[in-house]
């Protein structure tokens, strides 16, 4: 015999352990409801009446799924009993206000309202860019010329003047140890590694360093390259194809990327179309947000 269930947020969520001590002997139970019960049953079906008020299938379907999963996993009958309890309990205490709407919780209201019918248009937007020729148009545009890149792996030395550079290119062609010379002589970050910069694509670095790159052979040392970070001598270590992905392995990446991009775009429209008014509002002090008692009052 189970026992009466107490006000579920006060309790079972406080009381987790001595709840799920309880019920401890009890088999799960929980199931996918029968093709009946979905053709019966509403979100309007109405499963209990308190004071006049109804309490619907759609409420309980909600508050069983905003609750945490370790209570989510009740047997049904159990969940069942505990949320119908909360509800009610709820219910009873709410109509205590008789229709008075707190101003704090007015505004708490308005705010998730807000949010959740946001949330709503922003997953409208996301399903409706989900069209499957787009994102294959989006696996091409990406990588229909990736099978012809290259990915490069090189090191640098890193001095501050055309005339050191040309020096370290002398010493290099005379037989001087790359690796040593960019130890002893590179002002760069990779300096102490010599010079070694690992591997990095087209778009990685910057248009002068990665033009000399593009020309340049295995093993090659190049003349000294001007960027804005000053004079660089290049050694090429080796250059690689790049094998483009299969398109499902990095469908639902794009499709995410289109989505987003989707919402992004549409945002930008709507705040750009809307009539957005923010009055100037004398002596103001933005640290005024932080003060709960306003909304107390």
């Amino acid at each position: 015999m189970l026992k009466h269930p107490t006000f579920l947020t006060a309790a079972l969520l406080a009381l987790g352990l001595s709840v799920n001590t309880v019920y401890a002997e009890e088999p799960e139970t929980t199931s996918e409801p029968t093709a009946e019960a979905k053709i019966n049953h509403s979100a309007n079906t109405v499963i209990a009446v308190v004071n006049g008020e109804d309490i619907t299938l759609g409420h309980l379907i909600l508050a069983q799924a905003a609750l945490p999963e370790q209570y989510r996993t009740l047997p049904d009958d159990v969940l069942f009993n505990l949320l119908i309890e909360q509800l009610i309990q709820q219910t009873v205490l709410k109509q205590q206000l008789h229709g008075e709407v707190p101003q704090g919780v007015k505004f708490s209201i308005d705010n998730q309202s807000r949010s959740l019918l946001a949330g709503e248009v922003i997953s409208r937007i996301m399903a409706s860019s989900q069209d499957e020729d787009a994102i294959y148009e989006a696996y091409e545009a990406r990588y229909s010329t990736h099978s012809s890149d290259n990915e490069f792996n090189a090191s640098h030395i890193l001095v501050e003047t055309e005339e050191r550079a040309k020096e370290v290119k002398a010493e290099l062609d005379s037989g001087v140890d790359f690796e040593v010379m960019a130890k002893s002589s590179s002002i760069g970050p990779s300096g102490p590694n010599g010079g070694a910069l690992g591997w990095f694509g087209t778009g990685q670095m910057v248009p002068e360093f990665e033009n000399a790159v593009l020309e340049m052979r295995s093993g090659d040392i190049s003349n000294p390259v001007q960027t804005q970070f000053g004079w660089h001598v290049i050694k090429l270590n080796d250059r690689r194809k790049i094998s483009a992905p299969e398109f499902d392995e990095v469908r639902e990446q794009l499709a995410q990327e289109i989505a987003q991009q989707a919402v992004e775009d549409r945002l930008s429209q709507l705040t750009t179309d809307a009539e957005v008014e923010r009055p100037e509002i004398e002596n103001f002090d933005p640290a005024v947000m932080r003060d709960l008692t306003i909304v107390q009052q």
